[in-house]
């Protein structure tokens, strides 16, 4: 019943009862964010297409992609940098990389904020993720949920951690769950080098693509776009001073 409710509400033809301005959108009657806060992308080409004028607090963001989500963290350094004046812990739970230090620490990023979790299976991995989500300590959480198949539940059960805090709450998933249904309020694609498609999201337009622009990164600073492939085998080889993607 909530799947075909959620379908029925994020429709295009489905009325919303604009009633009021947020950030210079038009917010619906039936959407979220009437009381929620964001946070800039730091692209502007993109928060011009986000409902909230950028990431939304108080939900789950499914980003989806190929290769774990190779590249895709590009996405989220602008918002790093930010959160990282709050002093509070950024997580990154079963990530398929690496964090590199330096190349955060270069955008500004506290790499004494960041908290790598390495579950040992698949309901380690749930618990950890919902944990971080309700815990006060967190300004922002990666999951990278890999390939399995998950419920409607679990992930509502995920949606609803992330909907009592205000942290920047972001799970990685593959491409071919992306005909799924699923509870968070945003739902991205990674389809091609710096283009973005909004799968979906609540209140808002949707099925629409957008470009990311050079000229929105940020001048003589890594991005995290054009880093080469590092697999496990390299973790020993690799020269000292080579930037290793993250994501």
């Amino acid at each position: 019943m909530n799947e075909m409710l959620e379908q029925v509400i994020n429709r295009n033809d489905t009325w919303r009862g604009h009633r009021r301005s947020f950030r210079g959108h038009n917010i619906s009657a039936n959407s979220d964010c009437h009381n929620t806060q964001s946070l800039a992308t730091g692209y502007a080409t993109l928060d011009a297409q986000l409902q909230q004028g950028g990431w939304p607090l108080d939900s789950t963001i499914e980003l989806l992609s190929d290769g774990c989500g190779l590249g895709a963290m590009g996405l989220f350094l602008s918002a790093m940098e930010h959160l990282s004046e709050q002093g509070r812990w950024q997580v990154f739970i079963a990530p398929p990389y690496i964090p590199y230090a330096p190349l955060l620490a270069a955008r500004g990023i506290d790499t004494q904020q960041i908290l790598l979790i390495h579950p040992k299976n698949r309901k380690d991995l749930l618990w950890a993720t919902e944990q971080a989500l309700r815990s006060t300590t967190c300004s922002a959480v990666f999951s990278w949920l890999g390939a399995q198949n998950y419920s409607y539940s679990e992930l509502r059960k995920l949606q609803l951690a992330a909907a009592s805090g205000d942290s920047l709450a972001v799970l990685f998933r593959p491409n071919q769950v992306s005909q799924q249904h699923a509870p968070s309020s945003l739902r991205l694609q990674m389809r091609e080098y710096r283009k973005v498609h909004i799968l979906k999201q609540r209140g808002g337009n949707h099925s629409i693509d957008v470009e990311l622009p050079p000229a929105d990164d940020v001048p003589q600073q890594p991005q995290l776009w054009d880093l080469p492939t590092w697999t496990a085998s390299d973790r020993h080889s690799t020269a000292v001073g080579t930037p290793l993607p993250i994501a």
